[in-house]
């Protein structure tokens, strides 16, 4: 059973950074593209950061110069670093990966997911 745990939520100030973790674990083939998705109370969840198993990024343009993506391959975990945080961040953050498990295609797993509050 594939599971993925995020770490890295809490309160920070406007201004500040956070760097939010993502590991997989469990019986794993293969992982392809890692990501980030965040949720606003009272919207839709929304894509962030995504990055390819080649290290490829997709960054959103709400966050892009803030936000910096990153993954390491031999701990099956994914990063978002994010700097100059503003209130307008605050969201649940849930990480995504396209995983293969033995025998079986690829499918998507979600995390649980990591509050994150930019307030003063």
């Amino acid at each position: 059973q594939v599971q993925l745990v995020e770490s890295g939520g809490g309160l920070v100030q406007p201004g500040g950074s956070r760097r939010l973790s993502c590991a997989a674990s469990g019986t794993i083939s293969s992982i392809n593209a890692m990501g980030w998705y965040r949720q606003a109370p009272g919207k839709q969840r929304e894509l962030v950061a995504r990055i390819t198993s080649g290290g490829n990024t997709n960054i959103v343009d709400s966050v892009k110069g803030r936000f910096t993506i990153s993954r390491d391959n031999a701990k099956n975990t994914v990063y978002l670093q994010m700097n100059s945080l503003k209130p307008e961040d605050t969201a649940v953050y849930y990480c995504n990966a396209v995983i293969q498990v033995p025998g079986s295609g690829y499918s998507g797993y979600w995390g649980q997911g990591t509050q994150v509050i930019v307030s003063s």
